[in-house]
């Protein structure tokens, strides 16, 4: 034993390091093509470890995340970890700006820290569309003990993905969008990656596997929801019960009671729920289409069962109602408004969330970024921002500064969009942001499309200050809420209308700020924002290139080949809490080849 833990101590010390004190969390995820058939039609799905969706990450603020990832697919493959803020580690960021993809057949481990951050977010594969085919699951990240929360413990802990779903595998979607088309309506709405219960014999086929939460009357459970869906927005609502809105996205939120709350894709939330009616039967866990024409999107609805232990039938009859006010979106926005920040209540520390006072801040730089219905551009159908659309290079952004790669990317995004007549044609371009280290951005997003988008930023946590319908201006900063505009990733922007943020720049990296949508993503609606200390010659404000980092594009010529091992056939790894379990684990993967570390 001695010997196996001075090896395991001697092979970890040569990755960066983090805090040592604190625990570290192993997972061994093989990710690999699964056969289901969520809505009666079997197709491909992305599985870990075999199951469809992927385990639930349950971890603690400041933990330690190592997952080993084996691309068991037959295409390369990224994991990212939206709202995960990796701070100073924009290396494990796991998107194409970072990261070169995992290759079919080899391995590759994250490591990061969940540093000073709480609350409920959830993971995906981010190249290529995958997200439409799975490969999703639900991130935790506990209070410690020491932190006050700002209500009672839950009597248990539920995590729902929700999500629209397509009988098609995600390479069909990919060439429906290659071609120039549409994905068009989806084909459902998957909760946990089941179908929907039976409310509806002509609307949903027999023989349809559907989830079930189980709990206990007169019980108070933390039911967190996450959109991990294509690109729809959907209502949520538990039959005859209230959904006290108490975080989203590592925010504690001012507590307040919906009957019904819409999640847009990328979003997240969490809700105290308690088993508080009769059981005369099970009731409706509900999820369905919003800002969409309800009448030719009837079957994109999900439904689950909440079950009491002492029910005595099953759910039967209609689903709760909808908001009646598919055509008036005032309803939404002004739903959306009342999430409010929670002053008073610590987050990850015992500070209050409100010391942080962001309406006393100077703002240094504005960006409004426009978006608008996809374009054609020599001749290929593209999604733009500001008139751009971006295309990946082959070297991934903070890799290509890293080693003195120039011309990879450019620095002249544009602040504004071009005007809307006489300005310049949109293009496909490499453009970025070039973000200034401990300033005070504002973005604005104006969304011209017809469509509801989201829009999520990795490596922080923005302040959602104002929303409205029409075009913004600068007299719309009079609109700003300077007080307790919420702390997200993620912000929905409705069609023909705006959204602003703030957020202050003190994480050093390359942070991607993407449509959560996925065809408009796939299309080029990114950018990036790239945030650099000119000071830091130590690493002190960024940490060092991981040691296993994989290269590609123009720096190929540094990557050590890996002999592709697919099928890999070891169980899920349990989380350990402790170190000492930890190295354990750590040894059982090393000594078995699973941890490979490139230059």
């Amino acid at each position: 034993m001695r010997r196996l833990l001075a090896l395991v101590a001697a092979l970890l010390a040569l990755r960066p390091a983090a805090l040592a004190t604190d625990p570290y969390a192993f997972f061994d995820w093989d990710v690999s093509y699964v056969t289901a058939a969520p809505l009666g039609v079997k197709q491909q799905v992305i599985g870990i470890n075999g199951k469809f969706p992927g385990p639930v990450v349950n971890v603690t603020t400041n933990w330690n995340v190592v997952v080993n990832v084996l691309n068991d697919l037959d295409e390369p493959l990224l994991i990212t970890w939206n709202g995960i803020q990796h701070r100073k580690n924009c290396w494990q960021d796991g998107v194409l700006g970072t990261n070169c993809p995992i290759p079919s057949g080899w391995n590759w481990t994250y490591e990061f820290q969940v540093k000073d951050q709480i609350g409920s977010f959830f993971y995906f594969p981010s190249t290529g569309l995958q997200r439409a085919a799975g490969g999703f699951g639900g991130i935790v990240v506990n209070n410690r003990d020491v932190i006050a929360v700002p209500f009672g413990r839950p009597d248990g802990d539920i995590t729902i993905l929700i999500g629209d779903w397509y009988n098609k595998n995600h390479t069909d979607l990919r060439k429906m969008l290659d071609k120039g088309k549409d994905l068009g309506i989806p084909d459902g709405v998957l909760i946990n990656g089941k179908g929907p219960y039976r409310y509806n014999d002509s609307l949903v086929p027999a023989g349809i596997e559907y989830e079930t939460f189980n709990v206990h009357p007169g019980r108070t459970y933390r039911i967190r929801v996450h959109n991990v869906g294509s690109s729809t927005s959907l209502n949520f609502r538990i039959q005859g019960h209230n959904l006290l809105l108490v975080e989203t996205e590592g925010s504690y939120t001012t507590q307040q009671n919906y009957t019904n709350l819409d999640i847009h894709v990328g979003q997240s939330y969490s809700f105290l729920v308690t088993a508080d009616q009769n059981a005369s039967s099970d009731y409706y866990v509900v999820a369905s289409a919003r800002q969409v024409n309800e009448s030719q999107w009837r079957r994109v609805t999900g439904v689950a069962v909440l079950r009491y232990s002492n029910s005595r039938a099953p759910a039967s009859g209609p689903l709760p109602d909808p908001p009646q006010d598919q055509n008036d979106r005032s309803f939404s926005m002004n739903q959306a408004r009342s999430v409010r920040w929670n002053l008073s209540a610590g987050a990850a520390r015992p500070n209050p969330q409100g010391s942080f006072r962001y309406s006393s801040i100077n703002v240094t730089q504005a960006y409004l970024l426009r978006s608008t219905a996809p374009v054609w551009i020599a001749g290929r159908r593209r999604a733009t921002l500001n008139g751009l659309s971006y295309a990946p290079p082959e070297t991934p952004l903070r890799l290509a500064d890293a080693y003195g790669v120039h011309g990879v990317y450019t620095l002249d995004f544009p602040e504004r969009p071009p005007p809307a007549s006489g300005g310049a044609p949109p293009r496909v371009a490499r453009a970025i942001i070039n973000g200034t280290y401990r300033g005070f951005m504002e973005l604005i997003f104006q969304n011209n499309d017809t469509r509801m988008q989201s829009y999520h930023m990795d490596g922080y946590a923005f302040f959602v200050v104002g929303m409205d319908y029409g075009e913004w201006d600068e007299d719309s900063r009079g609109t700003y809420n300077k007080g307790d505009g919420v702390a997200r990733s993620t912000i929905q922007v409705y069609p023909g209308a705006w959204a602003a943020v703030l957020v202050s720049l003190d994480n050093v990296g390359v942070w991607n700020v993407r449509s959560q949508n996925l065809d408009s993503w796939y299309l080029g609606q990114e950018v990036y924002v790239r945030v650099v200390n000119p000071e830091d010659s130590g690493n002190k404000t960024e940490m060092a290139i991981p040691r296993n980092a994989l290269y590609c594009g123009q720096l190929h010529k540094y990557q050590k080949e890996q002999t592709p091992h697919h099928k890999m056939g070891v169980s899920a790894a349990v989380p350990r809490s402790s170190p000492a379990a930890g190295l354990l684990v750590s040894a059982a993967l090393l000594l078995a080849g699973s941890f490979v570390f490139a230059p």
